[in-house]
């Protein structure tokens, strides 16, 4: 019943070492390998620059890449709702339409560059919420005719998938995708990301969220933040919660409705913290993930292993990861929260790399949905692995 990562409350809290360059980022248990992400000045003869737009969420954002890799800007807004609350997509819509062309101006400005140095223009397709996705596509057909630049549509967890990879210097991990909205395992093979576990119900990041909310946690700046800086300090009382993996998926609405019954009933006794509840909901959740993480690796041969989305900036899953990848003398990197939550440099990079393959996404298609597979996507740019 007890996960096999759980830290006994004696235990050391050491972590491993995090490696962090002036042009480099990177969470290894060796040294840092590849990749620059830094401010660039110029852009470079032969060299394509691409903006790309993310408001799939409560994150709009607008990002400036080049085709070596280097982010010359990435500013973003996030829409935070009060304590208890969601966010809804009406309501995110307004606030990404009223912030989104400051956010353009503030990445041109950023970057040093003008619209005339732009090659193309990047947005996220889809998965989302539909509103918000609408608004920021709506924007970029605006300035697409306003500057006269060719666009290209973007699945959103590719877009994670790919910016893991330039900043890491990954060249062919699994990836644990797990945000507010999917929780994929997901590995390269034949031209598509393959989906080899996922959640069955609700996400990570979902599951989190709602159970900030039951016991009152801010949403400044995210609910899964202040679960984490909670749980830290947890671990004198574990709680027994539901573990439910299912192959290679994972089920976490029970555990969700687990934890939010044991808040309602036992927080006013005194019998559990809140401390104790989110140290022993995300030990819990983490080690399920790491389960079908590494069954994945064991799987596809793979001994490396890199976490994108939103929740993967959570210390405690990449100390978990790490622990499992080590193991198996591999791997795991990981990034912060300024490439791991949504942003813009993700959707401009997948979509640059589409578009040195010659694809462009014509006026009329330049649609969203809210349902876009990762495995959708066929992968035309990478050819290190067919």
């Amino acid at each position: 019943g007890t996960p096999r990562f759980r830290r006994p409350p004696s235990a050391s809290r050491r972590t491993r070492v995090v490696h962090v360059f002036p042009k480099r980022l990177v969470f290894s248990t060796d040294k840092p390998h590849s990749c620059a992400m830094t401010k660039s000045p110029v852009k470079h003869p032969g060299q394509t620059l691409a903006m790309g737009f993310e408001g799939s969420a409560n994150k709009v954002a607008v990002g400036v890449v080049r085709s070596d890799g280097h982010i010359l800007s990435n500013p973003r807004r996030t829409y935070i709702t009060p304590p208890g609350t969601g966010f809804l997509p009406r309501e995110t819509a307004e606030h990404h339409r009223a912030v989104v062309l400051d956010i353009v101006k503030q990445a041109l400005e950023e970057a040093n560059i003008t619209p005339e140095d732009l090659d193309v223009l990047t947005y996220t397709k889809g998965p989302g919420m539909g509103a918000p996705l609408v608004s920021v596509a709506v924007v970029v057909r605006m300035l697409s005719q306003i500057w006269g630049k060719p666009i290209v549509a973007v699945n959103h967890c590719v877009g994670h998938i790919e910016m893991g990879r330039v900043v890491c210097g990954a060249k062919d991990p699994v990836v644990l995708y797990v945000s507010g909205g999917n929780t994929q395992v997901i590995a390269y093979n034949e031209r598509r990301y393959r989906i080899f576990g996922e959640t069955i119900d609700i996400a990570v990041g979902n599951c989190l969220d709602r159970f900030a909310r039951e016991i009152g946690l801010s949403n400044d700046p995210s609910p899964g933040y202040n679960i984490e800086q909670l749980a830290k300090h947890g671990g004198e009382v574990y709680v027994e919660m539901p573990y439910t993996v299912k192959g290679m998926d994972i089920s976490l609405s029970g555990i969700e409705t687990f934890a939010k019954t044991e808040a309602r009933t036992h927080l006013k006794t005194g019998k559990y913290t809140k401390a104790d509840l989110c140290y022993s909901l995300q030990e819990t959740i983490f080690a399920m993930l790491v389960e079908i993480t590494e069954r994945t690796m064991a799987h596809c041969g793979s001994d490396d292993v890199l976490i994108v989305g939103g929740v993967g900036c959570n210390v405690r899953l990449q100390e978990m990861m790490t622990q499992m990848a080590s193991q198996r003398g591999g791997k795991t990197y990981g990034m912060d929260e300024r490439y791991c939550v949504d942003n813009g440099a993700m959707i401009a990079y997948a979509g640059l790399l589409a578009f040195q393959e010659g694809q462009v996404t014509q006026m009329k298609d330049t649609t969203c949905t809210q349902r876009y597979r990762t495995d959708d996507v066929l992968v035309t740019w990478r050819k290190d692995k067919q």
